[in-house]
């Protein structure tokens, strides 16, 4: 474990965001990096902690896009830790494996959704970091990811994890087996670009069809007018404030009622 070094320009703005948390009455927060590993493979997460009281708090896995744990990862766990949750950005690649420009990231994430069960076992291996934190209640946990990382967090719940939400953020929807949605446990959330032209309509009919096919506890929030990648602020062609807050809220009101109830 290794606590992340700052510029002392980011330091000093930290503190002064810290201050700013403790006037608003916002959970203070701390980060580190953790390496930990996935037989052979050595990886690289993100973790950001609320500040301690006396009970372990809810964790939240947060799943990355295929460029891997980026600022945009991390930015949401600090966000997600100022909220009061225990979140983790794991790392599906590899910290000595990460993708450099679009190509290569079409490649990396095409391994893992070539291979489902590769997939899920990092995803497991993540969820299992965060799971034995002594500051994470191991029975209140939920999973969120981002375009590639939405697949992941949706194919983390099909695969039996023992979470209580998966939200999926501008994610691909298709999966090997759609029969394995009988084993998602908690409460399914997709948040979906109504102009996201890279998840064709007959996809996110499939998705609709498997979700009833299993009786899952789900539902679909549809952005209008938003495109794939819409909550992504470092890419303004994609980038939409409107979409992004809607579906956030979506997410902490599916937290506040399987996490904090």
């Amino acid at each position: 474990m290794m606590v992340l070094r700052s510029s002392p320009v980011r330091a000093a703005l930290r503190a002064l965001f810290a201050a700013a948390l403790l006037l608003t009455g916002a959970h203070a927060q701390s980060s580190v990096t953790i390496r930990y590993a996935d037989k052979d493979a050595q990886l690289e997460g993100y973790l950001a902690l609320p500040e301690q009281g006396a009970e372990p708090v809810p964790g939240i896995l947060i799943v990355h896009q295929w460029l891997g744990v980026t600022d945009h990862e991390r930015e949401v766990a600090d966000r997600l830790a100022q909220e009061g949750y225990a979140a983790f950005a794991c790392d599906i690649y590899g910290a000595d494996d990460m993708p450099d420009g679009r190509a290569e990231a079409a490649q990396s994430s095409g391994k893992y959704k070539g291979d489902v069960a590769l997939y899920r076992r990092r995803l497991q291996r993540g969820l299992e970091v965060l799971r034995d934190r002594a500051e994470v209640d191991a029975t209140r946990l939920a999973v969120i990811g981002y375009c590639f990382g939405g697949t992941g967090a949706l194919e983390l719940a099909r695969s039996g994890a023992d979470v209580k939400a998966a939200v999926s953020f501008h994610g691909g929807l298709a999966t090997p087996d759609p029969e394995d949605a009988r084993q998602i446990k908690g409460t399914v959330l997709v948040c979906h670009g109504g102009n996201d032209s890279a998840v064709p309509d007959e996809e996110l009919m499939g998705f609709i069809q498997e979700m009833r096919n299993a009786e899952v506890d789900w539902y679909l929030m549809i952005l209008g007018n938003a495109v794939h990648g819409f909550t992504h602020r470092h890419d303004p062609q994609r980038y939409d404030a409107k979409a992004e807050a809607r579906s956030w809220e979506a997410m902490r009101d599916l937290f506040t009622e399987v996490l904090q109830n």
